[in-house]
């Protein structure tokens, strides 16, 4: 039955009984009405309208809950669809409800895919750059200063030395700048090794406690780039952010795969809105079905990556 039809009904039930209730009872009124007629038509008028709000509030009570669904829903964190409860047009449109943000969530994860495939790409293109062109051009600048200062008189070398050490520190942080954008100890070493060089070079200052299980399970090359990725957000968000002076970091087996913890002792995350950085961290962690949880600690943050082994 439509929803124009169960509410027509709801109404018209109403009604009939309304209008069997004055035909029937021995209720009369007179012209003029006396009072006591004018309070019995006044309570029936007001039990007619409740038993109407509620009969039709009972109707349209799935529809409140797919109101609530609607606002509340957010696609990067997938969770159970609505039953399709309640009769015709009102169940019809839960399914329809439920099949479009399942199109919306395969959608977006089509998308995302093709956009974080893009920026690995840039990433690596920008890091090959970087490490083969500006990183070869400062060694023969380097190569040069040194020459350049072995010559010199003894009045400038000084000042060639102190250019050269400048132009050493440069070097490395391109390098450095290269590393963070295309982990190369990732492809040859594998997730454990690159996960510990990311801690030495980010982390700088921090007490870091480093626990890797050595039971873990295989991961495919996509998998544990997520893991790496997920893991170098949060370790930057603690560094930049958190004001923290420890952070522990776990890669452990996991009944559904394996999972990786990140907690921090800093000023944690609060009430604030969640930034690009988480955003970014849960759009990855869906591209191979793992479950991405940021909660704030007494003290600090944890950070929570489950991914399921392939």
């Amino acid at each position: 039955m439509s929803l124009f039809g169960r509410i027509f009904l709801l109404n018209a039930l109403v009604l009939v009984v309304a209008a069997a209730l004055l035909v029937f009872s021995p209720v009369t009124v007179s012209t003029p009405a006396l009072l006591g007629e004018i309070v019995v038509v006044a309570a029936g008028l007001v039990a007619m309208l409740v038993a109407n709000a509620v009969l039709i509030r009972v109707g349209l009570a799935p529809l409140d809950r797919l109101t609530r669904a609607m606002t509340t829903i957010d696609l990067l964190k997938p969770g159970p669809r609505l039953t399709a409860k309640g009769h015709g047009e009102i169940a019809e449109l839960i399914t329809t409800f439920n099949a479009m943000i399942d199109r919306l969530e395969a959608e977006r994860g089509f998308s995302s895919a093709r956009a974080l495939s893009a920026q690995e790409a840039e990433r690596r293109r920008v890091a090959q750059e970087l490490h083969d062109e500006v990183g070869q051009s400062l060694t023969v600048v380097l190569l040069e200063l040194k020459r350049v200062a072995d010559q010199a008189p003894a009045h400038m070398r000084a000042e060639l030395r102190q250019v050269q050490e400048t132009t050493r520190g440069t070097l490395d942080e391109i390098r450095r700048i290269a590393r963070r954008l295309r982990p190369g100890v990732l492809e040859e070493l594998g997730l454990v090794s690159a996960l510990k060089a990311l801690t030495a070079e980010i982390t700088t200052g921090l007490t870091v406690t480093k626990r890797f299980a050595k039971d873990l399970p295989e991961l495919d090359a996509e998998t544990e780039l997520v893991v790496y990725r997920v893991a170098q957000e949060g370790l930057t968000n603690t560094v930049r952010h958190a004001d923290a002076s420890t952070v522990d970091l776990a890669l452990s087996r996991h009944p559904n795969g394996v999972e990786l913890r990140i907690r921090d002792d800093g000023r944690g995350i609060g009430d604030a809105e969640e930034g690009a950085g988480i955003r970014g961290m849960r759009e990855r962690a869906l591209l191979v079905g793992a479950e991405v949880g940021v909660t704030a600690l007494a003290r600090g943050t944890e950070v929570r990556l489950v991914v399921p082994s392939r």
